[in-house]
């Protein structure tokens, strides 16, 4: 396994953490939770359930191994930092101050192993003026500027069905830079702090609205191409409540879904001004409500037009091509499959989710043998 030889202290909690170093663990790395006495990772108890914990903890928590420590006793401090002798990262979403509280943050932690890579992932970074402030994803989104432009313009900014901030924002960017922070300690034996904010990662994320902006186009809610102002790239419903979803930001695939649905005369407007463009919706949704999401899925199945299914849950876990790509586990307790393929190296077979503690003796007992 390529990170066979990584050792991960994951301190997080919830997602942005708990998806990062998933990622580690299905390559190889060891990854070890270390969770408080009391409740340990409050992902545990979110419901569903499928046993004790939560089908949710389940998922973000396969191939890793969990510890209690309470940090707040000497006893176990002193534990965690033997743990970190022979640690090789450390992953924590605390805000920042919690744990040099606690006497274990990065600087003392340095001196006990120069090696050691120290992840912090906080809703605003450690400095600046919001640094101490509580958040969530959706507050991230706010302060970012993208909130205020999802959704249809004429109403509010909706709220996203999945963690942007959390995920793309958190969990990946903290993964980019726990490897190169493995990579340049290949070169100096040294290890770094990786600061990694949510609102800094969603921000990084506006590099097709932004710049505009900046330019002096103001983007709007619901009136641009991609976001959905437009009639080439937009949502229809079928005449069985299903919908179908436009891509065709290329002329060639807009002129091929016009000529599709008897609307040649609309290849020529994909740019028109946006009251055409509110015009040509109208007329498509009244089209596309004229026969199933089946019957158009049939009608345009050699045709190149981007035209594809809104699948639901169930549809897509039966989807053939998410299939071919293992991205559908055939495990009851984890359904989702890594997205990064390597031609040279598999993700490890997957092990469940541990129990809160499931390893405190094992890991502990390893430690005392090493003294």
């Amino acid at each position: 396994m390529v990170l066979d030889s990584v050792r991960v202290l994951d301190l997080s909690r919830l997602l942005p953490g708990p998806y990062c170093t998933m990622m580690l663990a299905d390559f190889g790395a060891e990854v070890i939770k270390i969770e408080d006495p009391f409740q340990g990772d409050y992902l545990r108890n979110f419901e569903p359930k499928v046993d004790e914990n939560s089908a949710v903890f389940h998922s973000l928590n396969q191939n890793k191994k969990s510890v209690i420590l309470n940090l707040k006793d000497a006893a176990d401090r002193q534990s965690f930092l033997k743990l970190v002798e022979y640690a090789d990262v450390v992953v924590e979403s605390f805000r920042p101050g919690v744990m040099e509280r606690l006497g274990l943050d990065y600087e003392t932690l340095k001196a006990v192993n120069s090696g050691i890579i120290y992840c912090a992932i906080t809703g605003y970074g450690q400095d600046g003026p919001l640094k101490d402030e509580p958040g969530h994803d959706l507050n991230y989104l706010g302060y970012a500027g993208l909130l205020q432009l999802m959704g249809d313009k004429h109403q509010k900014p909706f709220v996203p069905a999945t963690q942007i901030a959390d995920i793309g924002g958190g969990a990946y960017p903290a993964l980019v830079g726990i490897l190169l922070a493995l990579m340049e300690r290949e070169k100096t034996g040294n290890g770094q702090f990786v600061d990694i904010s949510m609102l800094d990662g969603v921000v990084s994320w506006l590099h097709m609205m932004l710049p505009n902006h900046i330019a002096g186009s103001e983007p709007k809610r619901g009136s641009e191409l991609l976001n959905g102002g437009y009639a080439c790239y937009q949502v229809y419903e079928t005449k069985d409540g299903k919908y179908l979803a436009l891509g065709a930001v290329e002329e060639k695939f807009w002129r091929a879904f016009c000529k599709g649905i008897g609307r040649d005369e609309f290849g020529a407007l994909q740019h028109a001004p946006l009251d055409l463009q509110e015009d040509m919706i109208i007329e498509i949704e009244t089209i596309m409500k004229q026969q199933t999401q089946e019957e158009w899925l049939s009608k345009f199945d050699h045709i190149e037009a981007c035209l594809t299914p809104v699948s639901t849950f169930d549809e897509m876990l039966v989807n053939p091509q998410l299939q071919a790509r293992d991205m559908i586990q055939a495990s009851d307790l984890r359904t989702i499959g890594n997205p990064i393929k390597l031609s040279n190296s598999e993700t490890q077979p997957t092990s469940p989710a541990p129990e809160h503690g499931e390893h405190t003796e094992e890991i502990l007992r390893k430690l005392e043998q090493r003294q």
